[in-house]
This record gives structure tokens, sequence and C-alpha cells, in this order.
């Protein structure tokens, strides 16, 4: 976490002195503070943060990626002629526990077209998921469980 703030600080410090404060220069100089850090690495005492960064950029990519299949899936089922819909609510068992994995992974879900998280179980175990098209609940699950519950656990880990 130290790390992170410090990243940020430079970021903060590269914009000052640059004189420019738009978005882009501010990113810019985290990307340039980024790769001092990583650098300063090897002098200094090693830190998770930069596993931590290239765990989140990957997250960022398969969750986009998941999103473009998603939306040709939902494209395809709207527009193919006497397409069966079989919509229906499938119970997903949680390994994750906190709220904040709950909620990202729920999040994800929704963000998804043609999924809609609905509720938590009161125990936190089960998360209950409506999706338009569901030929086989067991896959379903597991697609689930093997995709985006496994990226939140990778990144909140």
């Amino acid at each position: 976490m130290r790390t992170f703030l410090l990243n940020i600080l430079l970021a903060l410090a590269w914009t000052a002195l640059t004189g420019d404060f738009s978005p882009v220069n501010f990113v810019a100089g985290f990307i340039f503070a980024y790769a001092a850090l990583w650098v300063m690495q090897f002098i200094m005492l090693s830190s998770s943060y930069f596993g931590k960064v290239t765990g989140v950029i990957s997250f960022i990519f398969r969750y986009l990626w998941e999103l473009v299949k998603a939306n040709i899936r939902m494209a395809y089922h709207v527009l193919a002629p006497l397409n069966k819909l079989r919509p229906g609510v499938v119970g997903i068992p949680l390994d994750i526990t906190s709220d904040i994995q709950i909620t990202m992974l729920a999040n994800m879900i929704t963000l998804t077209p043609g999924t809609l998280s609905l509720d938590v179980s009161t125990d936190r175990s089960v998360l209950y998921v409506h999706n338009f098209v569901i030929s086989n609940p067991e896959e379903f699950r597991e697609e689930i469980k093997s995709g985006f519950e496994k990226e939140v656990l990778e990144v909140t880990s």
C-alpha cells in the first residue's frame, strides 16, 4: 500500500512539474513513476505491489473480453429468428466471503449483458443470478465460478 501511495505522489509531482494537470498527463506520470519504482525495487526492498498492478491490469482486460463475448452472444439471441430463450435463476455457491468481494462479483455479473445479480443469501454463501439463456445450470455455475469469481479472488487476495 505504501508503494501505491508513493506511485500516486510521484504521479502528482510529475503533473505539478510539467504544469499540465490533465488526466492523460497524470496517467503518463503514473506509468513513469511505476517504471521508476519497479527499477528501484531491485535496489531497495521488493514489494508485492508490482504483481498486484499487473494482476489488476490483467483482470481488467479479461473482464473486457468477457464483456465483448457477452455482447456478441446477446446480439445473436436478439437478432436470431425463432430463437428460443430459456431464462432462469441459478444459485451460485460462493467461495468468496468478504463484502467487497461479493459486491465486485455481483457488479461484474450485472454489468455483463444478459445476466443480473438478484440477491445474496443471508449467510452470504449463495449468489442468485438471472440469465436470459440457461441451457445447463451446472455449466453456467461453473462458468461464473471459474471465471468471474476466480478473477475476483486473484485481485483481492
